[in-house]
Formats: C-alpha cells, structure tokens, sequence
C-alpha cells in the first residue's frame, strides 16, 4: 500500500494523539509528544489540526508531524517504521517540495528521532545539522524529594496566575487566560497539570506545564520559566523537581525535558533536579 500524506481535521486529533501516546518509551529517543500538541493547543483545536500532518499505510498512522511554525516541522515515526525505507523516502520528499502543503521555500528545519533513516535520507539530499539541543531525563522509580517551596496546582479560576508567570518567564510570550483555557480543553490536557511556585511572600515565582503519556510511559515538562526578577534564586530547580512530583502521581515512569545546548543554565537547572544529560541532538536544516 501507498504512503499516505493526510491533515487530520478537528475529529482526527484524537487519533494523532494517541498513536503518539503509543510510540513514547523510557529508552526512546526525544522525539514529539503528546504534550507538545498539547501546548501548541492553546491556539484552539483548529489551529493545532492545521498544523498536525500523518503519514500513513493501509489506514495506520506510521509517522506525525507538527508544524511549530511555517519553517519548523517536528516529526516522530513509530518505532517499527523508523528504518522503513518507502516511508523515510516519502518522508523526505514530502518535506522537500512545498507545492505537497509540509513546509514552505526558503530555509526550514526538521526535528526527528536520531538514528531514524530520514536523517541520512536528508542529509543525501543536501540538509545540514543545525544547532544541538540537549535532551535530560529523571528516572520516576524512587521517590521525589521536596521541592521546598510552596506549589499550587493551577485550575481555572487561577489561570491568569500562570498565564503571567509565562508572560514575565519569556520575552515574545504571547501566552494570555484565553489560551490557558484553550489548551486546558484540548485531548491531552486530561493527563496534564500546570504548577506555579510561590515565594515566601506569597509571589508567583515560576511555573511549568507537565504532561503524561500515559502510566509507565515518559512524560514532559513543556514548559518551565521563572519570573526574570527571581531568577538565580533555586526556583527554577524548586519547579522542576515539583514537575518530576507531579509526573510521579500521573503514573509516569520518567520525565524528559529538551533545551537548547547554549542554554546552560537551563541545562544546569535542570542537573540540579535530578535530570541526567542525555546525548545531544541536531534538527536537520535546509538552506535558502
């Protein structure tokens, strides 16, 4: 059977979702999530469908792709498929002609699981490595130490407690209580929690947004910011380790974060919660 190039729609998100539930394992590369369609939610249902792409045989999603922007693709396949070679070719001329509705002209990016054939496939093609990224990872088996700070979980009626922690934790943040609300309706929120940490005086210092995978299964910090006037201060780490908790209780077995490798204080954050360096890993770039 053909591969198959499909956009979702609305009703098909569910099916993109948990075939990405189904991929996600503790020795897994880092590859999309869940929770990441789960954060590009808070752009309402549809805008999350128009960015979602599935390749698939004989009606079996065998590879998805989110469009973080018009020049970003992050791709995951499923494990078996990661060396077929009819999928990673199609793969790759998917994402090389922009008349076929992947990425556009120009130069563009594309994030998927090292050791996948459409990595070499790419590269045969004339991609290039981009910038490393460095993937961490806490093992979830023993108990979670306390965070020390003082942790709500965030509902409804305090979204726009997290919703300006994020504003003041990132300079183009365009994240409001509208948004938190649209990403709380979304498919994968179900299995998420988003967490503010307080200061003595009562402040709302730092925050993050974990996602489950389901039991036994990686989950995700995506994201985690600390307020630009608190930072330096352990909050971060205090947050981060409040993540891994919470991850804990959703049943996950690990927790796997990914920054930029020039970050490294969100790097050394991250170590000093317990989160050990995973190896390095590159998008694929494709010059103008």
């Amino acid at each position: 059977m053909a591969i198959v190039l499909g956009k979702p729609g609305v009703d098909g998100l569910s099916k993109a979702v948990g075939a990405l539930r189904e991929w996600q394992y503790d020795a897994a590369p880092m590859q999309l999530h869940p929770g990441d369609l789960g954060w590009f939610w808070r752009f309402g249902a549809e805008a999350t469908a128009g960015a979602v792409r599935t390749w698939s045989r004989d009606g079996q999603i065998l590879a998805v792709g989110l469009l973080d922007g018009p020049e970003l693709l992050r791709l995951t396949i499923a494990p078996e498929a990661q060396l077929d070679e009819e999928l990673a070719q199609e793969l790759v001329e998917d994402l090389s002609e922009p008349e076929r509705g992947v990425l556009m002209e120009g130069r563009v990016y594309v994030e998927a699981p090292m050791g996948a054939l459409v990595h070499d496939l790419l590269i045969e093609d004339g991609w290039n490595a981009d910038e490393p990224w460095t993937p961490l990872r806490r093992d979830l088996t023993e108990p979670v130490e306390d965070p020390g700070v003082r942790i709500e979980v965030i509902g409804p009626e305090q979204a726009h407690v997290r919703s300006a922690v994020q504003r003041a934790s990132f300079d183009t943040s365009t994240f409001t209580d509208e948004r938190w609300h649209a990403m709380a309706a979304g498919l994968p929120y179900a299995d998420a929690r988003c967490l503010v940490a307080y200061d003595d005086q009562g402040n709302a210092v730092a925050a993050v947004t974990v996602w489950s995978a389901g039991p036994g299964k990686p989950g995700l910090l995506e994201p985690m910011g600390v307020r630009r006037e608190h930072r330096g201060l352990g909050y971060g780490r205090a947050i981060t380790v409040a993540a891994a908790a919470a991850l804990q209780e959703l049943g996950s077995s690990s927790a796997i974060v990914c920054t930029p490798s020039s970050n490294v204080g969100a790097v050394a954050t991250y170590e000093s919660a317990g989160f050990q360096q995973r190896p390095e890993i590159r998008d694929r770039r494709r010059d103008a």
